[in-house]
């Protein structure tokens, strides 16, 4: 049976842009955009080994939650690369407000597309985004082209068991919810392999996948209880995101989605990488 009809690659990536963007998100994820929060983007700063003074580019940087923690947590500058540019304007307010608009910045762009020079950055970081760009290939091949030789990007990401996932979590809305594209982990890393990079490091942390669908449910049942006029301003539908959710934990329960970290290197030379 194949899926719902999606719509072409440019109006999926600004309609999943456009989404992440809303009070909605904000109001079912709080801050942390991601399985596993800050504590996961710490986990992934120190696998990409981050010192005092590097840039990192973090691309699809969404409200600009981890580029201020790299900043503020990690001495990095970073540039925050994201499609949506009311983001780009919140992130950067949000930058200012917390006194690190002088290490932090933000530019409307597209992860197929950067607008940044080679060999730009230290490091490139991608949380639960990689699985939602049409283009997989050429997205790390764009990675691969702004990090410095010896440069290393980090991911971490939702993972799926290829037909392991039922049609409904397939269509338009699974790919704003970062599942309808996800792959297993050997395809991500093929994908970085094939664009030059070195895999280093990759382990799953499907707890943060699991801890995250309860907190959203958790979340959602509280508000509806306590505040529901709140999720009607914010345009959420209950019993959509409630179905949903109750979806992708079954998925989670029988192995069927996970959530991986992966860092990788882009060779000092490219011999190096022919030689491995």
């Amino acid at each position: 049976m194949s899926g719902p009809e999606l719509p072409a690659a440019e109006e999926l990536k600004s309609c999943c842009a456009a989404a992440y963007g809303q009070d909605a998100v904000a109001l079912l994820l709080g801050e942390a955009y991601h399985p596993g929060g800050q504590a996961l983007t710490n986990r992934l700063a120190g696998a990409l080994e981050l010192r005092s003074g590097q840039h990192v580019v973090d691309i699809a940087s969404g409200p600009g939650t981890t580029a201020r923690l790299l900043a503020s947590g990690h001495g990095a500058e970073v540039t925050g690369v994201e499609l949506n540019p009311s983001s780009v304007d919140a992130a950067q307010r949000a930058a200012a407000q917390d006194g690190l608009a002088e290490r932090v910045r933000f530019l409307v762009g597209d992860a197929e597309r950067l607008p940044l020079p080679d060999d730009a950055a230290d490091a490139v970081l991608c949380e639960c985004a990689f699985c939602t760009f049409p283009d997989k290939a050429t997205a790390a091949a764009e990675f691969a082209r702004v990090l410095e030789p010896g440069g290393r990007v980090g991911i971490t990401d939702v993972t799926a068991r290829p037909g392991g996932l039922p049609d409904e979590l397939s269509g338009l809305t699974a790919w704003v919810a970062c599942i309808a594209d996800a792959r297993p982990m050997a395809d991500y890393r093929a994908i970085l392999e094939e664009a030059g990079l070195r895999v280093r490091h990759a382990q799953d942390h499907d707890e943060a996948l699991r801890n995250m669908i309860s907190t959203i449910e958790a979340r959602l049942k509280f508000l509806r209880m306590t505040d529901p006029a709140r999720l009607t301003r914010a345009g959420v539908d209950v019993e959509a995101v409630l179905h949903h959710t109750r979806l992708a934990a079954e998925a989670t329960a029988d192995g069927a989605l996970g959530y991986a970290l992966i860092t990788a290197e882009k060779p000092l030379h490219a011999a190096d990488l022919d030689a491995s």
